[in-house]
Formats: structure tokens, sequence, C-alpha cells
């Protein structure tokens, strides 16, 4: 077997994650594939790179040697493609949509680095950003699609997945007895009052079947996130959030027992060029923003233990 960027690119993903499963959830192959893959470097290299226990993965003193020199070797080619696809588009200036996001400023910081200033227009909904990129409006598009309710993407667009299913958490008072528990039970917000924004493609349908589901049915209030963000804060309502929120002062962000309520994360593009042109840069954004929020990073950390 002959060593290929990609396998040096895997290394990488181990190390950084510590753990196979989660390696292999970011590079978007199967754990029992990466594993494959991994055995197959070692054989060729002559040993192991990796000690496996139940805390995860850890370079070997051989493992390390040979990330000295994968890593800087990954980061290159990485913005050779990067400059190489800002020059197939001509320098222009890049047109972006997206929904609401923590990780819009790091892609927008990363991307000024090879683009004229980009243009931003955010809407809360995806399916109208999906359009305008079908058009040509836009040129590309950061969007949720909640569970349960799948999004209408125009034929002709290119998408890629972000994240397959990050669960939504649920911002509340600081002082809210719940708080006091990372883990928050449905059943214990019965009683409070919920503020969900109508305007979101499918989130008052699929958050009205979770607390069915839950079989609770407290008052719902229809409001933007601003606005819910500012009534949490004073303690008038409760809302479901981003995990990548972060708890402030008067605020605190909880994961919900059993993750009732999960979307999917993706980017959707008329090219390929375009798309993976920028998709870098948003997947590394998305990842500072995650290891920023301690709820989110102890979820993460806690998906495969020992993985």
């Amino acid at each position: 077997m002959e060593l290929e960027v990609r396998h040096l690119r895997a290394l990488c993903a181990i190390a950084d994650t510590g753990s196979l499963h989660r390696a292999a959830r970011q590079l978007g192959v199967a754990q029992p594939s990466l594993s494959t893959q991994l055995r197959r470097i070692e054989q060729e290299l002559g040993g192991a790179l990796f000690v496996r226990a139940r805390t995860g993965c850890r370079p070997t003193p051989l493992g390390r040697l040979v990330l000295s020199r994968a890593r800087p070797l990954v980061t290159e080619l990485r913005s050779l493609v990067t400059e190489a696809r800002a020059a197939a588009l001509g320098g222009r200036q890049l047109r972006l949509g997206s929904t609401a996001s923590r990780a819009l400023a790091g892609w927008l910081r990363r991307l000024r680095r090879y683009w004229q200033e980009p243009t931003l227009h955010m809407d809360v909904s995806a399916n109208a950003l999906l359009r305008m990129v079908a058009d040509g409006q836009l040129d590309v598009a950061f969007v949720h699609e909640v569970e349960g309710c799948p999004l209408r993407v125009p034929d002709g667009l290119r998408s890629r997945v972000l994240i397959a299913r990050e669960p939504q958490f649920v911002s509340l008072p600081a002082d809210h007895p719940a708080a006091a528990r990372p883990v928050v039970d449905l059943s214990d917000l019965a009683h409070d009052r919920w503020m969900i924004d109508p305007a979101v493609d499918g989130e008052w349908d699929a958050v009205r079947r979770m607390l069915g589901e839950a079989g609770i049915d407290p008052p719902v209030l229809h409001g933007d996130y601003h606005t819910a963000a500012s009534l949490v804060a004073i303690g008038e309502v409760v809302t479901v959030c981003q995990p990548t929120s972060p708890s402030r002062p008067d605020t605190a962000v909880r994961r919900i027992a059993g993750d009732p309520l999960g979307v999917r994360l993706l980017l959707a593009a008329r090219t390929d060029t375009e798309l993976e042109g920028v998709y870098p840069h948003l997947a590394d954004a998305y990842q500072e923003v995650a290891r920023q929020a301690p709820a989110y990073r102890e979820w993460l950390e806690e998906l495969v233990p020992g993985a």
C-alpha cells in the first residue's frame, strides 16, 4: 500500500479527536472502515501509531513522529486547494446565505483570507435561502433542516452535510430549579412558558411534536430568537436553542434528556467548486465554537465513551 494524503488526513483526525468514532464522524466514513484503514497504514509504516484504551486513542512515539510530518503536508495541501478554487472563481465577491449560527463569525473571518469581503444574507427560512441559491441570488447557503421536516431542495443544487444530527438544547433562566442539573427533563419544564419562532421552517411542528411525546402541554408564545433570549434572561420563558449557544450570567444552556430534538446542518451551492471552496472553512469554524460550548463539548465527548 502506498500512503496517500487521505491517509494522513485520517491520522490527523484520529489524533485531534482522540477517538476513532469521532474521527470517523469528522471524516464522513464508517468507523470499521477507518479502523481497517488505520491497521493498513500501521502495517505499511511498520508499527503502531496509536494506543487504544478505554479513554480513547493517543499517539505512540512512532505516531507522534509521523504526525509531526503529516500535519504540515495536510495543511499545505489544503491551502493549495483552497487558493486554487478561489482563483477558479475569479476572485469575485462571495455571496453567502445562512440561518442563525454561532459559526458564522469564524467562517467569515476565514473566508476573507481568500475572497473579497463576502456578503451575508440572513434568513430564518432555510427553504428561502435554498431558493435564492438556485435562482443565482446567492452562491452558497448554510442551513439547518429540522428533524422530521425535510427541506425542499431545488433540483440541481449540490449539498454537503456538515453535521448529520446536531442535538438541540434548552435555554432557561439561570435561577430555574432545573438549571441546577446538567441534563433537563422536559417534565421539569411542563409549567413554564415556551417561546418558539414559527418563521423557522419546521421548528414549531418539531417542538410541538417533542412536547406531545413527552406528555406535556405548556403555554407557547411566538417570537424571534432575540426576543426569546431577552425573555429567558428575565425568567419569562424557556426556549430551544443551538448547543453552541453560550450560557450567560442570567441564562443557562442545558441538554434535554434523551436528545429528543435534532437538526441536520448542511451547505448548498450550485457547483461542486463553490461548495468545496468554502466547506473546509465552515467545518473549522464550527469545530471552534463547539469546543467553546461546555455543555455541547461534554455531549460530544460522551457520545461514545472510550471510542
